[in-house]
């Protein structure tokens, strides 16, 4: 692949690398094993051993590599302070995992205050990763050394664009669910590819719109810098750039004002509110 333009950054996507690798080694030895162990967390989410085995192995590694960065991670407690923080999802599709579904994934990003410089999402049941650095494209491939680059669609009408979104349980409750159904009805194609998949074939150009009202940071931080580094955009439901707010509206760049227009909750009030009766 070509060098990192910001080549300060350039070890730290190798450690990215080098963490998903060991992800990779735990989840496939317990993906479709008899005895994994699954609990509910308290909001009844599920969390296998091999989810907090990866978090933790993780940890250990960036202890000694990066022992003055901070961690943040969906199972464990924050650890340190200061600009640079790793984030971490260790499986992202967990209800996939436990199923023996193959639609899940690693995700591993490095950010600096509130933006993510590095991004890693592996996928090693599927066979693929991506990663994007800053400056530095994004790519899919099984390796470093065996990658390509990727880039969005140009699709620039909603009537011919490819929605992937997650489940609609969180729309329901979102404020902006009738805009999403009017979405549903005005794109060309919809399929519900979920989680971290629907983002990497936004970047991919698979698909031209992405979109969820509602995941945490550990769900975001590396999906955001492949899809803008692909030449995507990624924003919070507000239109802020970044992986930092309540949910993520993710689109190849030339959609995203549409987007937003059509899933902002002023338009769902607008749509609910009461019609204007001329008492004449």
């Amino acid at each position: 692949m070509p060098a990192d333009p910001n080549s300060a950054l350039t070890d730290d996507l190798r450690l990215a690398h080098l963490l998903a690798d060991d992800a990779d080694s735990i989840t496939m030895s317990r993906f479709k094993a008899l005895d994994l162990h699954v609990t509910a967390k308290p909001d009844l989410t599920p969390v296998s051993d091999a989810d907090t085995s990866v978090e933790e192995a993780l940890r250990r590694t960036l202890g000694r590599a990066r022992p003055r960065d901070a961690v943040h991670g969906e199972e464990m407690d924050d650890t340190g302070w200061g600009p640079r923080r790793w984030v971490i999802d260790p499986i992202d599709g967990t209800k996939n995992y436990v199923r023996g579904v193959p639609v899940w994934a690693t995700l591993i990003a490095l950010m600096i205050g509130d933006e993510p410089v590095v991004g890693v999402v592996s996928a090693p049941a599927l066979g693929r990763r991506w990663w994007a650095s800053r400056g530095g494209g994004a790519y899919a491939g099984k390796s470093l050394m065996s990658a390509s680059p990727i880039h969005v669609s140009d699709v620039a009408q909603i009537s011919d664009a490819s929605l992937s979104y997650s489940s609609l349980d969180g729309w329901i409750s979102s404020g902006v669910g009738q805009g999403f159904v009017d979405l549903l009805r005005d794109v060309w194609r919809t399929r519900a590819f979920g989680d971290f998949w629907s983002y990497t074939l936004l970047a991919e150009g698979a698909v031209d719109l992405a979109c969820e009202p509602s995941l945490e940071l550990y769900d975001m931080a590396a999906c955001s810098i492949v899809v803008t580094e692909a030449g995507g955009s990624f924003t919070d439901i507000d239109g802020t750039p970044g992986p930092n707010g309540v949910g993520a509206y993710a689109s190849n760049g030339r959609l995203h004002d549409d987007l937003l227009a059509r899933l902002s909750p002023s338009a769902d009030a607008d749509a609910d509110a009461e019609p204007d009766i001329d008492p004449s």
